[in-house]
């Protein structure tokens, strides 16, 4: 088997502001077909809104740093960034990677200027004014799912 013609994605927060926001991210992340979550930075706490226990049912890894992190993703797996720049490209028309990894940042700061930089893609969506973390990766994660093509 030719483990780089198959899919999956994994999604997580850099920073997160709020550990409620994780428990709804991990909820989403498990019913739109996530294969793993993770956290940098701030580590996750047991959440009353993941009422799927995400955590315990799909692999979590937590990371220090961006650069534990960065150097752990996995093999073949591009990172896109979401993230409300000039750079990045609109969620519409962007074509997902077939491995990728999502990483979103708090709502307050956004990613790090090293997680932008290292970012091999970085998206946003048309939005009046920011949204809140969990519900920016639930509509990044149903765009994937949409049958759109993989780049």
């Amino acid at each position: 088997m030719d483990n780089f013609t198959n899919e999956y994605f994994g999604i997580g927060i850099q920073n997160g502001k709020t550990p409620e926001n994780l428990g709804v991210l991990w909820r989403s992340a498990q019913n739109l077909g996530a294969s793993f979550i993770f956290t940098i930075g701030n580590r996750y706490a047991k959440q009353a809104c993941d009422t799927h226990n995400a955590v315990k049912a799909m692999p979590y890894f937590h990371y220090e740093t961006f650069d534990d992190f960065f150097n752990n993703l996995p093999k073949g797996a591009r990172l896109v960034g979401v993230e409300l720049t000039d750079e990045a490209v609109p969620l519409e028309s962007f074509h997902h990677p077939r491995r990728c990894v999502y990483l979103l940042g708090a709502e307050d700061h956004g990613l790090s200027k090293q997680a932008i930089e290292k970012s091999h893609f970085l998206v946003k969506f048309k939005s009046e004014l920011s949204l809140n973390v969990s519900v920016a990766g639930s509509i990044v994660m149903y765009d994937r799912g949409i049958g759109k093509p993989r780049s």
